[in-house]
């Protein structure tokens, strides 16, 4: 089970109303064992996926043929771009390769998630949006 809870002087409090419920499953008197952490901001999160999705919108057809018009491939490449892989050996073909680590919440603190979030935007602007003013960029991701 996971909660988000908010400390104040009285305690943890849950968050949310799931956050609440989940709780009241909790037997009095009983020993749990917590982890606790600082999440990541949710809305930063649909940020990074805004700006994916709308450099995505920016790409003609054929660079989304060449990406098996997969915006989620895009994003993967862009990630491997930006320096956030892992280096992994394909025995089928022989050789190694570069795969995009994770961006789960779990995998990554908001610290490592804004690195991230400046790198792919220096890959965007670099190779895919060279001839975009970035300012009506970031206007447009206000629409995503």
């Amino acid at each position: 089970m996971e909660l988000f809870l908010l400390n104040t002087s009285h305690g943890l409090m849950p968050m949310y109303d799931s956050d609440y419920e989940a709780k009241k499953k909790l037997k009095i008197g009983t020993t749990y064992k917590a982890k606790i952490t600082v999440p990541r901001n949710l809305d930063f999160h649909r940020k990074y996926f805004a700006l994916i999705n709308c450099a995505w919108e920016y790409q003609n057809e054929g660079v989304q043929a060449h990406f098996k018009n997969s915006v989620d491939l895009f994003r993967k490449s862009v990630e491997v771009s930006a320096g956030w892989c892992e280096q992994e050996y394909s025995i089928t073909r022989n050789e190694w390769y570069e795969r995009s680590k994770s961006i789960a919440f779990d995998k990554m603190d908001g610290a490592e998630f804004s690195t991230l979030y400046d790198a792919v935007k220096n890959v965007l602007f670099t190779v895919f949006l060279k001839n975009i003013d970035e300012q009506t960029f970031v206007n447009e991701l206000i629409n995503f």
